[in-house]
């Protein structure tokens, strides 16, 4: 087997941009024990993103974690934690820090004698699932031959919560995400004037954003959403509702690609609603503004200054700890007081009943601004506040992507230098 180094898989100027092996070790233990409070006896990570989150990488694998105290934990004498790759071996020894990754890297063994390589590391009961993500076929595949073992339980929600809270080093890629994405915004102000499509307007971020490492997926958790990434809707193509559950739709460009932008032309005095999506390292920040070629209506200002009130009202909400679905509450009285019960996250019968969506290595993560989210933002998590209002003639609003710390809510994505101004008229 051809080895690996470092020259070979790089960062911009020779950066090594593996996630640190510290972090793999903290997240490990961290699943290890949510296993054992859960009285699960261990788990299969195989979903990509998780499998990036726990391993360092997504190569085709399945990442085994003892839960801490059993037979095949290091504690209880066991082996410990396991990937068995299929493919690539030498890309996962050196994405999870070759010698000193905190796992063994197998190569993936026949499944008829998977159960026999799992006994032989100490295991004597099923390990759970992502049934919540992982195609039937193959949850099933592994079900029938794990059955011997016993059941397998769900672990779909256990790591959905462990990854709600981001660390330092988390939080340190968005706001690095936060700068490049400021850089997106600028070149859409640059590039903006009367007949230029949204696609063009789109493809020139859009290249900012490649040149600076962005990998060029989008991951969504929610089947069956599919996201444009770069949503640039001028005038009334900001009414056009969309499959997509956000306020915004917009046409696309065919209807394979049914939202976004699409071959509209923008045309002076009408509102520019720029939503794009930045990931750095696999870490997502997302942001609006408006923007306009020549004035906007005072109409229009006064909508976008409502829904900022809706937005300090969300944050405050959050920043007090109170529960995610008490934001909601508040945030959508104030909309609705406003007089925009009609057109708040869109327009009748397509409104989505949400002001904000947790971010990280998805775009849809939890929780959310909703209702039935019964329990605060964690301090720790990261969040995309976004109240827009939709009409007939087009659409307007503002998102920024925060974080809450101990007493506060933090914003990632609006500050001096990463475009303060909620409109840009030119």
């Amino acid at each position: 087997m051809a080895s690996l180094v470092g020259s070979e898989i790089q960062g911009p100027n020779g950066e090594d941009w593996r996630v640190p092996v510290s972090e793999l070790e903290s997240r490990l233990e961290t699943l290890s024990i949510a296993l054992q409070e859960n009285s699960l006896p261990g788990a299969f990570v195989q979903h990509p993103v998780d499998l990036y989150y726990f391993s360092g990488g997504r190569q085709n694998a399945t990442l085994f974690v003892p839960a801490r105290g059993t037979k095949a934990s290091v504690e209880g004498g066991g082996d410990g934690p396991v990937l068995f790759v299929r493919r690539s071996l030498s890309r996962a020894i050196y994405e999870a820090g070759e010698d000193n990754s905190p796992f063994e890297i197998q190569p993936f063994p026949r499944m008829k004698n998977l159960v026999e390589v799992l006994q032989s590391r100490g295991v004597i009961e099923s390990p759970a699932l992502q049934f919540g993500e992982i195609p039937a076929s193959f949850i099933n595949r592994f079900c029938d031959v794990l059955s011997v073992l016993g059941d397998c339980g769900d672990v779909t929600d256990i790591i959905h919560r462990i990854r709600e809270i981001k660390s330092d080093w988390e939080i340190k890629q968005m706001e690095q995400s936060a700068i490049i994405q400021a850089k997106m915004f600028d070149t859409v102000e640059q590039n903006l004037s009367e007949g230029i499509s949204e696609l063009e307007l789109v493809a020139a971020a859009e290249e900012v954003s490649r040149i600076a490492g962005f990998g060029g997926n989008i991951q969504m958790r929610r089947y069956p959403l599919q996201c444009d990434r770069g949503v640039i809707v001028s005038g009334r193509a900001g009414g056009i509702p969309s499959f997509f559950d956000s306020a915004v739709g917009g046409s696309g460009p065919h209807p394979l690609t049914g939202m976004g932008s699409g071959f509209n032309k923008v045309k002076a005095n009408e509102p520019i609603l720029v939503d794009l999506v930045h990931v750095h390292r696999g870490y997502v920040v997302d942001k609006t503004r408006m923007f306009s070629v020549g004035k906007l209506s005072q109409e229009w200002h006064d909508r976008l200054e409502h829904m900022l009130e809706v937005s300090d009202t969300v944050v405050s909400s959050l920043a007090k700890g109170e529960d995610c679905s008490m934001a909601w509450e508040k945030g959508s009285q104030v909309a609705y007081q406003l007089g925009y019960e009609g057109n708040l996250m869109g327009m009748k019968p397509d409104q989505s009943k949400f002001l904000g969506h947790s971010v990280g290595l998805q775009l849809d993560e939890s929780p959310v601004v909703a209702k039935g989210f019964d329990r605060p933002l964690p301090i720790g998590g990261t969040m995309a506040i976004e109240p827009k209002v939709v009409f007939k003639e087009g659409s307007i609003g503002l998102e920024d992507t925060w974080v809450r710390a101990f007493d506060a809510m933090k914003c990632l994505t609006n500050n001096e230098q990463l475009n303060k101004k909620y409109i840009i008229e030119v």
